[in-house]
């Protein structure tokens, strides 16, 4: 590195230190190197399927290398090889299916510590300063919910110091360090929440989620073939569609780019390295970029919908309708770990009586009857019926708040479609109706449609 880059990078952390981070504006203080480019400070993340063996972690290396050219300052998160985290679940399970939760988390993490040490070493061997880097070495402080954990801080001066200084980060995703000095991983998904999280605490101009598709899709292309990839998309959007089934991003993850403001940028791992000019803005990039709604100029009334299958229906009928009823109903459920989505509550005419109708996903819907049989006296119902193969279809979009009439829209075209809706539920950007799930298919195509989302 060059005595005059290297005076420069140094003065960019004071100014850097300077500028709003957690305000998610679109404006960034840009210090610019010896080439009179701008400098950027980037986390890149790569998922399972784009380190999957030797040939795609090099491929990932070539990405890499290319924002380092470019002269941004550069952070990088990786998954395990893909199919690696299930084949170390399994060894756990098959050598103590009741296992430490503790021991658990040494196993399921080295899947990280593997690819982030192969990544470092393909870096190194183009050219690249790298260095990898375990969740416990930044160090990532999680809770002590081993499993599950939630961070809790991230001390990242040293990181900083590193990159800022022209060195490649790559950093082990998933994982922490907990309370009891123990490693503790984040959950499934938990590659994503690292990345966003340790975005956040170098104040990084944006977060890249590569993975195997090229963005977030108006609705699942293997449903209907004309959805479009979206540009932009808002966090509060993109948080509803993760939620309610997308599967591009984990919902914790796009919960804390909301919260600290990180633009995220989701794009493939498959495009050619060559072929991406890393000084173009990301509106000239295949890709969607998550971000504040200020920064989307034409919103939508509908942006996408989503969908889940599995769900399962409960109603309990003739409840006696008094205070604290619900929570009769719905304390246990929570104590028995049971997440309740949709509630649907009817109350006779002469109101002493009230029918209670809530959704579960299907794997529970046992677990939940024997709960609530075992809590029948304080409820005091008469019948408990359950439903199965049910599924749930979401419209989500930040215009719905301005717009009337957009839920009446989706009942009637799927009337017209001879759809039976079960149960709704709304909120300010989005509702959703409970269907039969053999009509899945048609009412996502049906509602694509009728919205003018294929266009």
């Amino acid at each position: 590195m060059s005595s005059v880059r290297r005076f420069i990078l140094q003065h960019s952390r004071i100014l850097a230190k300077q500028r709003p981070f957690a305000q998610g504006t679109a404006l960034s203080v840009f210090v610019f190197n010896f080439t009179g480019k701008p400098v950027a400070r980037i986390v890149m993340k790569f998922g399972g399927t784009s380190v999957a063996d030797i040939d795609r972690i090099r491929n990932v290396a070539a990405h890499v290398k290319r924002e380092v050219e470019a002269g941004n300052e550069v952070a990088v998160v990786v998954s395990a090889m893909a199919g690696k985290t299930n084949e170390l679940v399994s060894w756990t399970r098959e050598i103590a299916p009741m296992h430490d939760a503790r021991e658990y988390d040494v196993v399921v993490s080295s899947g990280e510590q593997v690819t982030s040490g192969l990544l470092a070493m393909a870096l190194q061997t183009e050219g690249v300063d790298a260095r990898s880097w375990q969740g416990w070495q930044i160090p990532l402080k999680t809770d002590n919910a081993h499993g599950a954990a939630r961070i809790m801080d991230i001390d990242a001066e040293l990181l900083i110091s590193r990159i800022s200084g022209g060195q490649v980060a790559v950093i082990a995703g998933f994982q922490g360090i907990g309370p009891d000095n123990r490693v503790a991983t984040l959950g499934r998904g938990g590659s994503d929440t690292s990345a966003v999280a340790i975005a956040a605490a170098i104040k990084a101009d944006r977060c890249d989620i590569y993975t195997d598709v090229d963005g977030v899709y108006t609705t699942d292309p293997r449903i209907e073939p004309r959805a479009r990839r979206m540009d932009r998309i808002s966090f509060e959007e993109m948080l509803e569609m993760a939620s309610l089934g997308a599967k591009v991003l984990q919902v914790r993850s796009v919960e804390m780019a909301m919260v600290h403001g990180v633009r995220t940028f989701v794009r493939s791992s498959f495009d050619d390295p060559a072929s991406i000019n890393s000084q173009s803005g990301t509106d000239e990039l295949a890709g969607t970029l998550i971000c504040d709604e200020d920064e989307i100029v034409e919103q939508e009334v509908v942006t996408g919908i989503a969908y889940t299958k599995d769900e399962a229906q409960i109603s309990l009928r003739r409840v006696p309708d008094r205070p604290g009823i619900s929570a009769a109903i719905f304390g246990p459920l929570a104590d028995n770990h049971i997440n309740v989505d949709m509630i649907v509550q009817s109350v006779s005419e002469d109101g002493s009586k009230t029918d209670m109708t809530f959704t579960v996903s299907e794997g529970d819907v046992n677990k939940a009857k024997q709960v609530l049989e075992e809590a029948r006296s304080g409820i005091n119902y008469e019948i408990i019926q359950s439903d199965t193969g049910l599924a749930k279809i979401s419209v989500i979009g930040i215009g719905m708040r301005s717009h009337a009439g957009v839920a009446s829209t989706a009942f009637a075209a799927l009337a017209e479609k001879n759809i039976n809706i079960r149960a709704i539920t709304t909120s300010e950007i989005k509702f959703s109706i409970l269907i039969d799930s053999d009509y899945t298919e048609l009412a996502v195509r049906t509602l694509h449609s009728v919205y003018g989302l294929n266009q």
